[in-house]
C-alpha cells in the first residue's frame, strides 16, 4: 500500500477538548495528524491505544498492537476484542515489527514510544516508511496538572484522524461524567497523597510521581493533595523527612513495575518504618492502582479517580 499522501503530521499546539483555548505540548510529540485520507491500517505502540480505537468503534483498523499488558485492566466485551488484536511484539513496540505491519497510521499513549523507549521507530522513521504518528501528549506549562486533559486531547485527535469527531466528544463527555460520579465530596481541608511504586530506601530519596505526571491530575480530580505536586516534573523525589512532615493520609501503591504482585508490594509499603508515622499506614489507607490506568491517558482514568477518591473520602 503507498502511504505517501497520508504521512504528514505536526506538533506543538493543539485544541482543548472545549475549544476555549490552545495548548502548548512538546514540538516533538506528534499530538496531532494532518490525513489525506481516513486510515486503513493502524498499528498501536500499546494495547491502551487499541482500547481507545475499539471503543470508538474503530477496532476492524487495528492490524497489531505492541505492550499486550495494557490490556491486563480491561474485562468484558472490550477486553475479548483487546485479546483478538494481532500482538506484534510483547515488548514495546520494535520498529522492524512496526514497519514490517505496512501501516498508515501508528498511535500510542506516550511519546516516549516513538523512538524514546530502545527499539521503537521515531516519527521520521515512519514518516520515511510512509506511516503517520499519532501520540498522546501533555501540556508544557509550569503549574502542576489538575485535570486528565491529555486523555481528552487524545480522544480528539483519535476521532478526527478517522473523522469521527462526534464519537469522540461523546467519549469525553462520557468520561467527564465518570470522573464526576467518581470524585469525593468536598472537604475544607486538603487529604495529603503520596504515590509510591516501590518501598522506600532509607538510604535514597524516595521517588514519586512530580506535579507534571497525569497521576497528579488524577489524584487532584480524586480530592487529594500530593505532597509532590510543587516539583514539575513526571517523576520526583522526596526526603524521608519531608515525607514524615507532609504525613500522607493517602498512600497509593502504583502497580506494573515491580516484580513482586500487588498484594506483596503493598505489605512491603506498608511495613516500612519510613512511612510507620504516616496517618495512611497508621489507619491502613493504602490503595493500589495499576500504572497503566495513573500515569497514562486511558480508557480506565476515572477509575483511577475512584480508587482514589475513595480513600480520600476515608481519611476525611
Amino acid at each position: 500500500m503507498d502511504h505517501s499522501d497520508h504521512s504528514g503530521h505536526s506538533a506543538g499546539s493543539s485544541a482543548s477538548p472545549t475549544g476555549a483555548a490552545d495548548v502548548v505540548t512538546d514540538p516533538t510529540c506528534p499530538a496531532v495528524v494532518s490525513l489525506e485520507s481516513v486510515p486503513e491500517r493502524v498499528v498501536t505502540m500499546d494495547a491502551g491505544a487499541a482500547a481507545f480505537l475499539i471503543e470508538l468503534g474503530l477496532g476492524d483498523t487495528v492490524v497489531g498492537t505492541a505492550a499486550p499488558d495494557f490490556k491486563t485492566d480491561f474485562s468484558g466485551d472490550i477486553r475479548a476484542q483487546l485479546d483478538a488484536v494481532p500482538v506484534l511484539d510483547d515488548g514495546q513496540g520494535s520498529a522492524e515489527a512496526v514497519i514490517a505491519s505496512d501501516p498508515d497510521l501508528v498511535t500510542g499513549i506516550s511519546q516516549y514510544e516513538f523512538g524514546g523507549f530502545d527499539g521503537t521507530a521515531s516519527v521520521d522513521q515512519l514518516e520515511s516508511a510512509g506511516s503517520a504518528a499519532l501520540s498522546a501528549c501533555g501540556a508544557v506549562q509550569d503549574v502542576p496538572v489538575d485535570n486528565i486533559d491529555e486523555t481528552y486531547r487524545y480522544i480528539s485527535a483519535l476521532s478526527d484522524a478517522f473523522d469521527v469527531t462526534e464519537r469522540g466528544e461523546e467519549l469525553i463527555d462520557r468520561i467527564r461524567t465518570q470522573v464526576s460520579d467518581a470524585t469525593a465530596a468536598s472537604r475544607d481541608a486538603d487529604v495529603p497523597v503520596l504515590s509510591l511504586s516501590s518501598v522506600p530506601d532509607a538510604g535514597a530519596g524516595i521517588n514519586t510521581n512530580g506535579g507534571s505526571s497525569l497521576a497528579n491530575g488524577i489524584i487532584t480530580l480524586a480530592g487529594g493533595t500530593n505532597i509532590a505536586r510543587d516539583q514539575l516534573q513526571d517523576f520526583a523525589s522526596l526526603s524521608a523527612e519531608a515525607v514524615t512532615e507532609a504525613n500522607p493520609a493517602v498512600i497509593v501503591v502504583v502497580s506494573g513495575f515491580a516484580d513482586s504482585s500487588d498484594e506483596d508490594l503493598k505489605a512491603a509499603i506498608m511495613a516500612s518504618p519510613l512511612l510507620a508515622e504516616t496517618d495512611a499506614v497508621k489507619n491502613e489507607n493504602v490503595v493500589v492502582v495499576p500504572q497503566r490506568i495513573l500515569l497514562s491517558p486511558s480508557l480506565l482514568n476515572a477509575d483511577a479517580v475512584q480508587i482514589i477518591a475513595d480513600a480520600v473520602a476515608n481519611a476525611s
